[in-house]
């Protein structure tokens, strides 16, 4: 017997909504009943395909903690997926709320911001020793080979703002998106340090990616964050604007800086220092006050530009690590 709850008018009006839906689309709500009557209740190791997820952390040594370093850098993938996934929202440019905006800079500071603080699980958490053995048999792998990185700087500015220092006067407005796209920062810190060739890091990343971001970069030109925003900091909205200084600092600043300290723990020992995996000179890669690679430079004075990411170095690495840089 049904229970009499089940047709109540509550259920009666949710029936009647499904069936408009699907006769929208020519479908039978009946049939769709069917077959959910058929169909076995969802779990939760289903849903999140939890056998999979597990399945995907693949050691390459005997070194425990090398089931820590994949793991970790796995897990900052999944945040990256989730911050693209906020941009690419904005960048749509179907928001027209202020508040909606200011929603989604704040979940992508509150990524930022987790991946940041959790980073000192690759700094204080990695056995030094046990790191130095297994991190040769990655290369010539590095974090450097990101994508989804290199996706969230596209997305959230223009080109120019992440063109490497040395070549910013040799560029124009008018010259092609693949002229800018062979000179962003990272492309020249992925070089050998005594040739100055291309090390095979970049090489990889280049053919795997290079024409699919070159795409975005044609497609976001002129719909990125810094685009986006200026619809809504032209309402002078101060929370607004200290959101996306937020942002700019944690993707720019304190993102790279975690990583820096973690190199500087794992990599220098005794004034020796060692080489990254991908061969990328992350000495001078890393650190911000090198690039100065600003998203939104407006909502910053030129004093705060030209201090970018020291203070941060001084407090958080120190004197000894900022001279061996």
């Amino acid at each position: 017997m049904i229970d009499k709850i089940t047709l109540s008018p509550e259920v009666l009006e949710k029936l009647e909504k499904l069936s408009d839906k699907f006769a929208k689309q020519g479908q039978s709500l009946s049939d769709y009943l069917e077959g959910l009557e058929h169909a076995d209740y969802l779990s939760y190791w289903d849903y999140i395909e939890l056998e999979t997820l597990l399945s995907l952390q693949k050691p390459r040594t005997d070194q425990k903690d090398e089931m820590v370093f994949v793991t970790y850098h796995q897990i900052t993938e999944l945040y990256f997926k989730l911050i693209l996934w906020e941009l690419e929202q904005i960048n749509a440019g179907e928001l027209t709320e202020a508040s909606v905006f200011y929603d989604k800079v704040q979940r992508m500071n509150r990524y930022f911001r987790q991946l940041t603080d959790s980073f000192s699980i690759m700094t204080e958490g990695l056995d030094r020793q046990q790191f130095a053995k297994f991190r040769m048999t990655l290369m010539p792998s590095s974090g450097f080979q990101s994508v989804q990185y290199r996706l969230i700087e596209i997305f959230a500015t223009d080109l120019i703002n992440l063109v490497h220092a040395d070549y910013v006067l040799w560029l124009s407005p008018d010259d092609p998106i693949d002229a800018y796209m062979d000179n962003l920062y990272w492309k020249a810190g992925a070089r050998d340090i005594q040739s100055g060739t291309k090390t095979l890091t970049l090489r990889q990343f280049e053919e795997k990616y290079d024409k699919m971001m070159t795409r975005k970069a044609k497609e976001y030109k002129q719909k990125h964050l810094r685009k986006r925003m200026q619809r809504f900091i032209k309402e002078g909205d101060a929370d607004i604007i200290t959101a996306l200084r937020e942002f700019d600092q944690w993707a720019n600043v304190q993102w790279p800086l975690a990583h820096f300290k973690a190199a500087v723990r794992h990599l220098v020992n005794n004034n020796q220092v060692k080489g990254a995996t991908g061969g990328t000179n992350w000495r001078k890669y890393l650190p911000p006050r090198f690039q100065r690679v600003v998203f939104f430079p407006e909502l910053w004075s030129e004093e705060e530009k030209e201090n970018w990411g020291k203070s941060w170095v001084m407090k958080q690495v120190g004197d000894k690590s900022e001279k061996e840089t």
